[in-house]
């Protein structure tokens, strides 16, 4: 079997019985299990929700996203080897110890494969969670122009780039397109203030002005769980989005937990911690392949402007990017997961295959 058939590109095709269309976002598929397998599930299990409450499964890919596009190699490979289970093994890390910290539960229930999650369905809050300890990427590039304000928030003069800031910075934005909020555009992924928030409390899908307190809090304590075990292993957590939504414990009761994916390479920033130190630079996350993508194409503007999406989908589809590049990739994502997880990250030669078995012969959820 070739490389780029041991990279699983396609996850939205598994035969998973769901009475719904599968959601297939740029990284994860979502099959919302029917009602009879959801609540059989919850019992067989001892999952800890309420006995009607909806579960799907979640199966993550090895595709690479970047600037809203997926990208693709030479050698027909159309993700990066390693990813996807490198993601989902250094989110369930940081979970697990969200846990013990007593900070929140995640959405994730059980994990038959390592491309796999079993999730509770969540009512999502509609925000970005974003934390920034350094100002870098777009917030610099906002900042160079003479920006000073971000998110409500005023940050001081003379500033350089990738520099720490004085305080860990809660930059919120848009999730989806919100409408009818004053003063703010109904354009999806637009920063927002948190007078917006308390403000606009049912547009944004928080229960009440306590919550908006709580996210903050599991927002900030969990950046700071993160960022103190990356500084053991010699790393800088730089800055990161998190998701939170709501969901009923077996009791019916309504909590705020963590969803999606924390920690990662492709939600965070991360760098290293002896290099920073002398003055440089070395990327153990996605920004690496984002600012390799800046320098290939000779008009980078296409990549930032997103007046140009039409051009950017051109750009990503029509050409096919080195091997080598998505090697590096590979190197990145797992170096930093076995960093993080302690573990040897066991890579698959037929995740398709593993995956229809288990959740045929394990879980009942393939005829």
């Amino acid at each position: 079997m070739s490389l780029a058939e041991k990279v699983l590109a396609v996850n939205n095709d598994f035969p998973i019985r769901t009475e719904s269309p599968v959601h297939s976002g740029k990284v994860r598929s979502v099959y919302w299990l029917t009602e009879a397998d959801s609540r059989r599930l919850i019992e067989e299990k001892g999952y800890d929700v309420a006995i009607d409450s909806p579960l799907a499964i979640m199966i993550i890919s090895d595709r690479i996203s970047a600037f809203e596009c997926i990208w693709h190699s030479e050698g027909g490979m159309d993700g990066v080897p390693g990813k996807g289970a490198a993601l989902n093994a250094i989110s369930s890390h940081w979970f697990k110890l969200f846990r013990e910290h007593k900070l929140a539960d995640s959405h994730i229930l059980d994990i038959p494969h390592p491309f796999v999650w079993i999730v509770q369905k969540a009512r999502p809050v509609m925000i970005e969670a974003i934390a920034r300890q350094y100002i870098t990427g777009s917030m610099w590039r906002s900042y160079e122009k003479g920006e000073r304000e971000f998110c409500g928030i005023e940050i001081e003069d003379h500033l350089e780039k990738d520099q720490r800031l004085p305080n860990l910075l809660i930059t919120p934005s848009t999730k989806g397109i919100l409408t009818g909020i004053p003063g703010v555009p109904e354009v999806d992924d637009v920063n927002v203030t948190r007078e917006n928030l308390v403000n606009n409390i049912d547009a944004f899908k928080f229960r009440n002005e306590a919550d908006i307190f709580e996210y903050e809090r599991l927002l900030s304590d969990g950046f700071n769980v993160i960022s103190s075990e990356l500084e053991k292993l010699d790393q800088i957590f730089v800055d990161t989005k998190f998701e939170f939504g709501y969901v009923r414990d077996k009791n019916g009761n309504e909590k705020l937990i963590y969803m999606d994916e924390v920690g990662t390479p492709d939600s965070s920033r991360i760098w290293d911690a002896s290099a920073y130190k002398e003055g440089n630079i070395i990327e153990n996350s996605k920004e690496g392949f984002r600012q390799l993508l800046l320098n290939f194409f000779p008009d980078p503007d296409i990549l930032l402007n997103k007046n140009r999406m039409e051009e950017r989908n051109a750009l990503a589809r029509d050409n096919a990017l080195p091997d080598s590049v998505m090697m590096n990739v590979s190197e990145t994502y797992i170096n930093i997961a076995e960093k993080i997880t302690g573990e040897k990250l066991e890579l698959s030669d037929n995740p398709r295959k593993e995956i229809v078995g288990i959740l045929r012969d394990s879980y009942g959820l393939i005829d």
